[in-house]
């Protein structure tokens, strides 16, 4: 399960940009992904800056880059408690719905997730990162506040998503990476656990992703009861899985999106595969992946050398 949205783009000869901006390109890419590479899941696009942007928060965007958050929207506890909690399909949102939808109508077989942020990562990009790390020890009441509106509205994205026909989502949440084991139980665990079991059932599953987490924040990640957990480089994958004694709790990743995938040759990234298989071949709570989205220009035959490395060790 790679998560390749951005590399689709070449694909239907547009602009990743242009993903960001338009259901129908984001769509057609997936779909011209899953034709090209034969993959299983089909993903609306991870940008981690839509739901700050329906908030009311200023977007940068550079060229094919992901958008990003520049400056704060509120930088006070009155400003917080003023923060007005947008309508589902504000600003960019309803692309992403919309997105869903066509994924659904056009899936067949095919597993549809929507990707949302986590509860922390979208206060982070509200309040500014380095002043919500250091305002969770200065004034956690502060966070709480902002954390409760974060969460209300990507509960209500979710449920949107599952409306949308989507079999699951992708919560992101790497800013909570960035806490210690214990803060982000608090500020990240509990509220993505509202959020999951306000929507995860048997037709439903939440796979909550976090790039920056290491093995000690893996507790209390789990404790956000999700389906799947996705983690990045970072993560000892062979030590978390051997830490999981609940073989019903699936984990995934964790292979470098840039330095194996977008630097690698095929050759470097189906070896790089060979062995995460091998290293955890003994366990069946795995799925091999990328660490993160991958980006635009990752060579699609990277990818391609990926799929053939799994397969041929599933077959």
């Amino acid at each position: 399960m790679p998560l390749v949205s951005l590399p689709g783009a070449k694909l239907i000869h547009c602009a990743a940009c242009d993903l960001f901006q338009d259901a129908e390109h984001q769509s057609q890419a997936q779909l011209a992904v899953r034709d090209a590479l034969n993959t299983t899941v089909l993903m609306t696009a991870m940008d981690l800056s839509v739901e700050a942007e329906a908030f009311g928060a200023c977007v940068r965007r550079e060229g094919d880059e992901v958008p990003t958050i520049t400056g704060r929207l509120v930088s006070s506890l009155d400003e917080i408690c003023n923060l007005r909690v947008p309508a589902i399909g504000s600003g960019r949102t309803g692309i992403y719905l919309e997105a869903a939808r066509k994924l659904s109508a056009a899936a067949g077989s095919n597993i549809v997730l929507g990707c949302m942020i986590g509860p922390f990562s979208l206060a982070g990009r509200l309040f500014g990162v380095s002043e919500t790390l250091e305002t969770t020890a200065l004034e956690p009441e502060w966070i709480s506040v902002l954390l409760e509106k974060t969460t209300s509205f990507l509960t209500d994205y979710a449920r949107a998503f599952k409306e949308a026909g989507a079999n699951g989502i992708i919560i992101a949440e790497p800013t909570a990476g960035l806490l210690s084991p214990r803060s982000l139980e608090t500020f990240s665990s509990d509220f993505v656990r509202r959020i999951i079991d306000a929507v995860q059932d048997e037709g439903f599953d939440v796979i909550l992703h976090n790039c920056a987490a290491t093995l000690p924040h893996l507790a209390g990640i789990l404790k956000a009861g999700a389906a799947m957990y996705h983690f990045g480089k970072p993560m000892d994958i062979v030590e978390a899985l051997a830490r999981v004694l609940d073989r019903d709790i699936i984990l995934a990743g964790n292979l470098d999106p840039s330095g194996i995938f977008r630097s690698g040759t095929p050759a470097e990234v189906r070896d790089a595969t060979r062995e995460l298989m091998q290293r955890t071949s003994t366990l069946k709570n795995f799925v091999p992946s990328s660490g993160c989205d991958l980006p635009a220009d990752v060579p699609l035959e990277n990818i391609r050398a990926f799929m053939d490395a799994v397969e041929e060790r599933t077959a």
